[in-house]
């Protein structure tokens, strides 16, 4: 009885997401098959004896191009560093300054199909484009002048020269004079934008607008509600639905932005054309979860704060945090260069990672990597190459390239 209730509940919130003639659903199978695969350790960067370049001081992202080189952006250096199959350091982009192909404030990075490089650089509000040699080709400016600028999710648009970003998952802002004068207005929902390069100013136009939990701000400070518009899920309960999403090598978005089991494929201006589910309920929250989870965040802010100072996480006392009614079921999303679809689930425990299904935009379940078999990686490669970002308890970063070989 409570399978068909939330059955019932699933297929309400799915249809209440668009017109269903305009939508295939396709439903797999509950049952997990588990897949038998290796990780390869290629190489290693950041490691204690590593280069002098590779102490990376804040990596914000990483990708591959086709030739499987992967490019690495460190917002401390504001350099881009470009490193080999064999994990050597092939060329530098960028650095601190002023000048054409300087950068400000290097927030975001992605590499198109033939091979070029796009950074954004924020305090600049522009986009760096260099040249598959590493060249600086030129800089094209963001259109408009809003009093929040922010990049957020940030990649290149296949077969085409545009790139997609999503504002509302930015973790820097610019902030004008107008931010602070007029009345503040909170995102409603996450925006997807398309934004072409083929100018000396962006053309931009929305590609889909995912679902974005209702914010609440009423107990915090003004300055506060500013300071966090920009990035609204740290104002919402713990535990609520994130928005988790992927480019898929045609050009269509992999997204998941609900509790619910279910990946919408979104074609660029056409909206969501299908959408991919699994009997998979999320979980009601207990205290015991809640506990747990406001140890571990005070653990994790406890080294950084001074004595005497309120532990706080999105301007709350942690004590006092809010938590969602649900724990949902995707905890993370990332396409591969040859169109999967990999699904981060959380664990029985919540606080753990789970297992990874694998999926086909076409709505095949390929099966699931067992919890620990491997993190969802930070980046994916051709040729089964990904790579992963961590950073250890002593906040030291590294960046592990390894290769899915089968088994």
């Amino acid at each position: 009885m409570i399978a068909m209730i939330k059955r019932s509940v699933l297929w309400a919130w799915l249809l209440a997401a668009g017109p269903a003639s305009a939508q295939e659903i396709i439903e797999l199978t509950g049952e997990d098959r588990w897949l038998e695969a290796g990780f390869e350790e290629l190489y290693r960067l950041g490691t204690m004896t590593g280069e002098d370049w590779e102490q990376f001081g804040d990596v914000h992202d990483v990708a591959f191009d086709g030739a499987g080189n992967l490019h690495i952006v460190d917002t401390q250096s504001d350099r881009v560093f470009v490193v080999g199959a064999d994990g050597r350091l092939i060329r530098e982009l960028g650095g601190k300054g002023g000048g054409p192909g300087e950068f400000v404030d290097a927030v975001a990075m992605t590499v198109m199909a033939d091979g070029r490089v796009v950074v954004a650089d924020l305090s600049r509000r522009g986009y760096h484009v260099f040249g598959p040699d590493g060249e600086f080709q030129r800089m094209v400016r963001m259109a408009g002048n809003p009093p929040v600028t922010t990049v957020g999710f940030f990649r290149a648009l296949p077969g085409a020269d545009a790139i997609i970003r999503v504002p509302t998952l930015a973790r820097q802002a610019l902030f004008t004079g107008d931010a602070f004068s007029g009345p503040l207005v909170l995102p409603s929902t996450h925006v997807v934008v398309r934004e072409s390069l083929t100018g000396e100013e962006t053309e931009t136009d929305t590609v889909s607008r995912p679902w974005l939990p209702p914010i609440n701000f009423e107990d915090m400070r003004e300055l506060t509600q500013r300071n966090l518009i920009h990035v609204p899920t740290l104002a919402l309960p713990a535990f609520s639905p994130d928005l988790h999403l992927g480019m898929l090598p045609d050009g269509r978005l992999a997204f998941s932005d609900s509790s619910a089991y279910a990946v919408k494929i979104v074609e660029p201006g056409g909206g969501v054309m299908r959408i991919l589910t699994r009997p998979l309920y999320p979980e009601p929250m207990s205290g015991r979860v809640i506990r747990a989870e406001k140890d571990r965040r005070l653990r994790q802010l406890e080294g950084a704060a001074a004595p005497g100072v309120v532990l706080t996480r999105g301007g709350r006392r942690i004590e006092d945090m809010e938590f969602a009614r649900e724990i949902p079921v995707v905890r993370g999303l990332g396409t591969t260069w040859d169109g999967q679809i990999w699904v981060l689930r959380y664990a029985e425990d919540p606080l753990a990672d789970g297992p990874i299904d694998v999926l086909t935009s076409d709505g095949r379940y390929l099966g699931s990597y067992p919890p620990g078999a491997t993190a969802l990686p930070t980046a994916f490669g051709p040729g089964g190459l990904v790579a992963y970002v961590d950073t250890n308890e002593l906040g030291v970063e590294t960046v592990e390239v390894k290769r899915v070989v089968e088994r």
